[in-house]
């Protein structure tokens, strides 16, 4: 399956130093490795397209999460938050403690960060955005308020140095408190930066419940107004009164992208996971404490057992338990399958991996929808749930050379065993290899066999080379 979305077909091939140098019969041909793949599946590499393993890919570049799923490409820096341009001395602001401690923001430039990376040479590759609440925790103290015309020069000018330095563009995460503030206008300067210089805008929407649509509005006029590509992050409709708006929400997607490029991406769980946040915490839907530092005994409990034992309200223990985590049972599995079987949507993790007790989508998204959601119950073709995961991620996020198996294309290859496939991680037990991932394969070294990491780390820093536009299209 060549992530194209074309029909699969049978043929070797043939991969020189780090890339492919011949797809098609090659009997004849000689090689100092010949790994037997019949009656096995190879895919380009996947990339995730959504995850926050921005200090992690420095810190465990080992990435065991990411490579035992068949992940050969990581996309940092989402949701408005991300290691660089960062130095921090104090507490580390609400989301971005999701991505470690003060002691690791300590890249001041993107290329710094950058260089860190490629230090510590991770198992897979990494590509890069810069966070809007990363950019706002550099010139202000204070995140309850617009920025002033003078802190958005600031965000512009350490913006536009990460983008030429590299950087793939700008995500926001409009819904968390240290963000909610910024009006459009805010975002609209930034994301003007990001269009003049070819890069990509994502986002997690200001509002992801009742206000849905409106939000989705919001980020389509941002994108137009900066002549720039939008990624939706984790499109859903959360929140009980909400489950049923797939078909409108997915309606709006569609009539933005007759006019601008705009996509979304999307996970294949009902619930979500974050940071502990007041505004979520509601009777309506379960959630799961995974971690809080100043109750940590608390973690694997639901909210709302903590709340009856200690004799108050949900939201009085919400507010004792921070800071802290959560995995909220929020959406419906019915919306959460027309999301992800959408053209327009590829696959991403959203896995956090620094949580103790992770949402099993760190270690199992991508299988599971390899497995669960195309082979099982036939949501959609094998080879459009390779393209999701591969060559729509390339082209969307000007990945050079990536996400194709095709001749001159980077050696990033995954082979896996589609029979025996299986996502094994699950809420109980979330950390946990899947099945049925034979080997996989990046920048032509072999870094997973057989359930094992092979030591071969050959991942790089991804920096952006293409110049995305508004209405370019899909160049898989």
């Amino acid at each position: 399956m060549d992530g194209t979305g074309a029909p699969s077909y049978q043929a070797d091939v043939g991969i020189v130093g780090e890339r492919i140098a011949a797809i098609g019969d090659l009997a004849g041909a000689s090689a100092h490795m010949r790994i037997e793949g019949e009656g096995r599946c190879l895919a380009p590499g996947f990339i995730d397209v959504h995850t926050h393993d921005d200090t992690n890919v420095i810190r465990t570049p080992e990435m065991l999460p990411k490579l035992s799923q068949g992940v050969t490409t990581v996309i940092v820096g989402n949701c408005g938050i991300s290691a660089s341009p960062v130095t921090l001395a104090g507490d580390v602001p609400d989301p971005m403690n999701l991505l470690g401690n003060a002691e690791d923001f300590r890249y001041p430039t993107f290329s710094a960060y950058a260089a860190a990376v490629d230090a510590a040479r991770p198992s897979v590759n990494v590509a890069a955005l810069i966070g809007h609440t990363s950019l706002r925790s550099q010139v202000m103290a204070d995140f309850s308020r617009p920025a002033s015309e003078a802190e958005i020069a600031a965000m512009r000018e350490r913006l536009v140095r990460g983008l030429v330095e590299g950087a793939l563009g700008l995500s926001s995460g409009l819904a968390y408190r240290n963000a909610f503030h910024a009006p459009s206008a805010e975002m609209e300067a930034l994301v003007a930066a990001v269009g003049a210089a070819g890069g990509i805008y994502t986002t997690h929407l200001r509002d992801e419940f009742a206000g849905l649509l409106e939000a989705m509005d919001e980020a389509f006029a941002t994108a137009r107004h900066g002549r720039v590509p939008l990624v939706i992050s984790h499109l859903k409709c959360a929140g009980a009164g909400n489950w049923g708006n797939a078909p409108h929400a997915l309606a709006r997607l569609e009539a933005a992208a007759r006019h601008q490029r705009a996509h979304c991406d999307c996970y294949p769980y009902t619930a979500g996971s974050s940071t502990l946040d007041l505004g979520q915490v509601t009777d309506e839907i379960e959630i799961v404490i995974t971690w809080s530092e100043p109750h940590p005994e608390q973690a694997k409990r639901t909210l709302q057992a903590i709340a009856t034992e200690w004799g108050i309200s949900l939201h009085e223990a919400a507010a004792r338990l921070q800071p802290a985590g959560a995995v909220y049972h929020n959406m419906h599995e019915d919306d959460m399958r027309r999301v992800l079987a959408h053209p327009l949507s590829m696959v991403g993790s959203d896995g956090l991996p620094n949580d103790p007790h992770p949402h099993p989508r760190l270690w199992g998204a991508f299988p599971r929808v390899l497995a669960r959601y195309s082979r099982d119950l036939g949501l959609m073709p094998l080879t459009e749930a390779v393209r999701k995961m591969t060559g729509l991620s390339a082209a969307n996020f000007g990945l050079d050379e990536r996400g194709v198996i095709r001749q001159g294309a980077y050696a990033d290859l995954t082979l896996f065993d589609l029979d025996n496939l299986e996502d094994v991680a699950d809420f109980a037990r979330p950390i946990a290899p899947a099945r049925g991932i034979a080997l996989v394969m990046v920048n032509g070294v072999i870094g997973y066999r057989d359930g094992q990491a092979s030591g071969g780390r050959a991942g790089r820093m991804l920096r952006r080379t293409q110049r995305l536009t508004h209405h370019q299209e899909e160049r898989p």
